[in-house]
């Protein structure tokens, strides 16, 4: 009996370190973390040993400089998507990707540094460096896949498709993929998503490979929602078709292309950078704003003398319901019975001496407060109300990919259009911002924004 309580002991210890690690992986951390700090530092460090030996010039200031460098790569990887969850099955090439964030780490840490004229690395180690820490952090990634392969076991597919297809695929995943499991194959044109979910939960499949050349309407957005919220990894054919819609990273599995595919346009790092870097605008434009709201506030207070202030209900990310703050330039009963009624040319509503404020785009003002408590974007598509809502999602088909991001106080749709642009072409719009999104494109939408402001039309 008494043989049994240290086992007894250790594995309560082995469990409770396992719950510890379970929660701190779900909060968002990643060995990873800690691998590629001690790496990238290790490597700046060798580098400079080669170099210099043990004699370092200025070594204090050398060695504040590395730890800098150190966290400010550990940030360009981490906006950059490096530490994001990957699918379990297939290849990625991931050395590009590494390489290019390496680079523009570097890139920014010479920005930091050039005024001064202190290098935390000295430039001549740069080219060493860039490439050690790019095979370092690729090296990593590969060696992170296999452990995870290791301790959860390989890979269980289930593939979608022909008789035809599916045999195909299944003969090349057991000749070329040794680590994935067919764990069943399902007929596409007879399955609906009810049983294909059914049919993943039963045999516990990890992995949905669609091998077909199948039309997207058939994934999208079921069950492709559906497999995104529950981590099982979703895979669509590559062929002659389907790269018509512009591929961007070819995932290879048993010599096959395949693409994974993902219920929403931005990855959590695209939303994370975007929300980053809109916090960092606000910041640097707050005096600007802070300035502008004071103007505006006096002015509509001789002008509407109380209520300036107006409160709407619209729906921004996920559907969800919040308030916007925006200045009021219509007259209160501007909307009988409370029923929504959109602005027209030329609106008999508005509020003398207000037209400028709506033409302007100065009445959206309040909303930088909706950017800063993250209810809204300085760029995204515009918030809508809940009822028209309800009426464009069952009028124009995919109206609900809009909301995948937060809406923003403007957009591409509102530089290429206007006030009054039909729902269906501002919804055109919005998912193209959605798919090229980048923090070029929304320069490029405030600098429009600011010319649509200068217009004298409304």
């Amino acid at each position: 009996m008494n043989l049994l309580e240290p086992h007894k002991n250790i594995s309560t210890e082995r469990f409770t370190l396992s719950s510890l690690y379970l929660r701190l992986w779900h909060a968002g951390f990643r060995w990873l973390y800690l691998i590629d700090a001690i790496v990238m530092f290790a490597i700046m460090v060798l580098v400079n040993l080669i170099r210099f030996g043990t004699e370092w010039p200025e070594k204090a200031e050398m060695w504040i400089g590395i730890v800098a460098a150190t966290l400010i790569l550990q940030l360009v990887f981490y906006f950059g998507g490096l530490y994001e969850k990957q699918v379990r099955l297939g290849q990625r090439m991931w050395f590009s990707h590494v390489a290019a964030m390496t680079l523009i780490g570097l890139l920014i840490i010479g920005a930091f540094t050039l005024p001064t004229g202190r290098y935390p690395i000295p430039r001549a180690n740069l080219p060493a460096v860039w490439i050690l820490i790019a095979l370092a952090a690729t090296g990593s990634r590969e060696l992170s896949r296999k452990l995870r392969t290791r301790r959860f076991g390989p890979p269980r597919v289930l593939l979608v498709g022909s008789d035809e297809q599916t045999q195909l695929a299944t003969e090349h995943l057991n000749e070329s993929d040794r680590g994935a499991i067919v764990v069943e194959t399902f007929k596409e044109e007879i399955v609906s998503d009810f049983e294909l979910m059914s049919e993943v939960e039963k045999c516990n499949a990890t992995d949905v490979v669609f091998v077909d050349d199948i039309s997207l309407e058939k994934v999208f957005p079921e069950p492709a929602r559906t497999l995104n919220q529950k981590n099982i990894g979703a895979y669509l054919r590559v062929t002659a078709a389907t790269a018509l819609i512009g591929l961007r990273e070819v995932r290879e599995i048993s010599g096959m292309p395949y693409v994974a595919l993902r219920a929403k346009s931005l990855r959590p790092h695209q939303i994370r950078l975007k929300r980053l870097i809109e916090l960092l605008v606000v910041l640097a434009i707050s005096p600007l704003v802070i300035a502008v709201f004071l103007v505006v506030a006096s002015w509509l207070k001789l002008i509407a003398k109380k209520e300036i202030i107006l409160k709407q209900e619209r729906i921004g990310k996920d559907g969800k319901r919040f308030t916007l703050f925006k200045f009021r330039t219509m007259r209160i009963d501007a909307e009988t019975e409370g029923k929504e009624k959109l602005a027209q040319i030329e609106d008999e509503r508005i509020l003398k001496g207000c037209n400028w404020l709506r033409r302007t785009r100065l009445d959206e003002v309040p909303q930088f407060w909706n950017v800063l408590i993250g209810q809204m974007s300085i760029v995204g598509p515009r918030p809508e109300r809940p009822e028209m809502v309800s009426k464009f999602t069952e009028e124009i088909t995919g109206y609900g990919r809009r909301h995948e991001i937060p809406p923003g106080i403007t957009g591409l749709a509102q530089t290429r259009g206007g006030y009054h642009t039909d729902a269906s072409y501002k919804l055109g719009h919005d998912l193209q911002y959605l798919m090229s999104w980048s923090p070029i494109l929304d320069l490029q939408i405030m600098l429009k924004t600011i010319l649509v402001m200068s217009r004298r039309k409304q």
